[in-house]
């Protein structure tokens, strides 16, 4: 289903996005960028946590390593402020970008088994649904806040994964 590569380019694209929206965010100041605007997860800075927050948890599957700081309840309040946003996904793209170095075919075949704290109880799906998973999660939401950002005055970069050769 996928492969290595397509963990590795949707890695770099993780990371291109991310990168242009850290660079439109800081033109909010926090009032803005706390604003509801009716959005899954109302603001801009909420769904920005939302985002980190699930590829904190997913890396942490994936990795091993550690997981978010905060429960789901807590979410949208993973960092307090943009500034501690900021640091933290450029970590966490690193982290990201880091293991799908490594990724070959056998690390994404079979299944992965975890608790799920949302829904309370263990669940098993095949990896390679997972890693989809994944990086499809972080596209849609980064399309909220690009919609988000562009209500708020702002242009933010093409999304298209195309383009993401020409930068």
């Amino acid at each position: 289903m996928i492969t290595g590569q397509y963990c590795r380019t949707m890695a770099q694209y993780n990371r291109w996005q991310n990168n242009g929206i850290r660079d439109l965010v800081k033109r909010l100041d926090d009032a803005e960028l706390r604003r509801d605007r009716g959005a899954f997860f109302n603001s801009i800075f909420e769904t920005l946590n939302h985002v980190l927050w699930a590829d904190l948890l997913w890396m942490s599957r994936f990795d091993e390593g550690e997981g978010p700081a905060v429960g789901p309840e807590d979410h949208k309040a993973l960092t307090p402020n943009i500034n501690e946003w900021d640091l933290l996904r450029f970590q966490t793209d690193g982290r990201i970008e880091e293991w799908a170095a490594k990724v070959k075919a056998i690390d994404v075949s079979g299944d992965l088994t975890w608790h799920s704290p949302t829904l309370g109880r263990t669940l098993s799906e095949p990896k390679a649904l997972c890693v989809t998973h994944f990086f499809n999660h972080q596209t849609h939401h980064r399309g909220q806040i690009h919609a988000m950002m562009t209500a708020a005055g702002l242009k933010p970069q093409d999304t298209d994964l195309s383009l993401m050769s020409e930068v």
